[in-house]
């Protein structure tokens, strides 16, 4: 393989002077056109032998480009030596892992090396066999999975569906979505999850969307309980805190979730009730601060 990537460089460094050469083969027998059409011209017309001359100029100066060309090729050649492939056949690790090696390069490479690939199916195992023959010879076999039917390579994660299987219903596609952005789940694409993207994911998957208490749904945020009870985010967390009010989580990083019918509870209702101490309107007491 090594040796037949050596005859590759050598043919293509022929053609490349090959064709420069007949570059320059084009553009003297342009030139000689052009200067037998000045010549052959009256001299009296001056307009058409300004025009001929123009035009003669113009190939013997590409004639001097190519010619600059194949001087430039022909100077490189003893110097800049062929590549020695044989040593790339020792060590095709270190040549495709070097520094300034690009993909062009690394599939110019394998064309050179691989004569062929024979793939084969192992319906068992689930895998596909892949048959490499080198140049030379030789012979290498790669297993690789095979995908499932309707799998590819830009599938959701199983980890991301599990957590929305287990939210679906009880959270809102925007609260899913934060978190399994706050757990560092990506899509199949690698993009940050958004309630849109949770809402065509549960629908291609038949997952069943949020249910508000409002309909017939059994559970609530905590922002929710907050607006059913009239209060502020904060007292919810408190009610949670002291034990009066259970919250539960479906997994650690999820937001909590609380029963709709915990809020009757007759210890959140006594809390309720209890008013603040009222200021009494007194026109005869006394000002802290008379007028001055």
């Amino acid at each position: 393989a090594a040796l037949e990537a050596e005859q590759m460089q050598l043919e293509s460094e022929a053609r490349r002077r090959q064709m420069i050469e007949m570059d320059l083969q084009q553009a003297r027998y342009e030139a000689s056109l052009a200067e037998r059409r000045y010549a052959a011209c009256d001299p009296e017309n001056r307009l058409i032998a300004a025009q001929l001359e123009r035009n003669w100029e113009a190939r013997l100066r590409r004639v001097e480009t190519c010619e600059a060309r194949l001087s430039e090729v022909q100077r490189m050649e003893p110097v800049d030596a062929i590549p020695d492939f044989t040593g790339l056949a020792q060590d095709l690790e270190a040549a495709w892992n070097a520094p300034g090696v690009d993909m062009r390069f690394r599939q110019q490479l394998l064309r050179a090396l691989i004569k062929d690939i024979v793939a084969d199916v192992d319906d068992d195992a689930r895998d596909v066999i892949l048959t490499i023959h080198w140049h030379g010879g030789q012979h290498s076999q790669v297993r690789v999975r095979k995908s499932k039917s309707g799998e590819h390579g830009q599938s959701t994660p199983e980890e991301a569906l599990a957590v929305m299987r287990s939210m679906a219903t009880r959270w809102s596609d925007a609260e899913i979505a934060a978190t399994l952005n706050r757990m560092g789940m990506k899509t199949g694409q690698g993009k940050t999850w958004t309630a849109r993207r949770v809402q065509s994911l549960r629908t291609v998957h038949k997952i069943s969307g949020y249910r508000s208490s409002d309909k017939n749904g059994e559970w609530l945020t905590m922002s929710d309980a907050a607006a059913k009870l009239g209060v502020s985010h904060v007292k919810i967390r408190r009610f949670v805190r002291d034990g009066i009010l259970p919250a539960e989580q479906v997994m650690r990083g999820a937001p909590y979730q609380i029963r709709a019918s915990d809020l009757e509870d007759e210890r959140i209702k006594a809390d309720l009730a209890r008013k603040s101490p009222r200021i009494i309107n007194d026109d005869n007491q006394k000002s802290l601060f008379p007028a001055i």
